[in-house]
């Protein structure tokens, strides 16, 4: 099974969705790419959220976390979320749930050893807390 494939069965579709599996994948990896220190900050901005147990277990070796689809729109800011929902096309209600539902298993394949390697791509024009679209 692809990574595509595994992302879209946590989301709990079947592959037969893997059309709009690769749109939550784009947006997954819009946010990751965009943030101001790419994984890493991203990270640390759900750490400093409170989600630092969640966004550990994504890196970790072990059993993700969950996180609700809520939780993460405050953790990005509504005014994000509504963002990204526009960029794709897609209901910010969607995209919040289609970013909590992918991006622990996403975060786990990207730090197979349990850690994080480097930052991915930051955005050196964002503010903190905020990230490019």
């Amino acid at each position: 099974m692809g990574l595509l494939d595994q992302l879209v069965a946590g989301l709990g579709r079947q592959s037969a969705d893997s059309q709009q599996g690769s749109v939550f994948l784009d947006l997954a990896t819009t946010v990751i790419q965009g943030h101001p220190g790419g994984l890493a900050g991203l990270l640390e901005q759900f750490t400093a959220a409170g989600l630092g147990r969640e966004a550990s277990s994504w890196v970790s070796t072990g059993q993700n976390l969950p996180i609700s689809a809520e939780q993460l729109a405050e953790v990005l800011g509504q005014g994000n979320v509504r963002a990204l929902g526009k960029k794709f096309n897609i209901s910010p209600e969607s995209a919040s749930f289609g970013l909590a539902s992918l991006l622990p298993a996403l975060v786990d394949h990207l730090t197979p050893n349990g850690q994080v390697e480097t930052p991915l791509t930051p955005s050196l024009n964002a503010p903190p807390g905020r990230f490019n679209v």
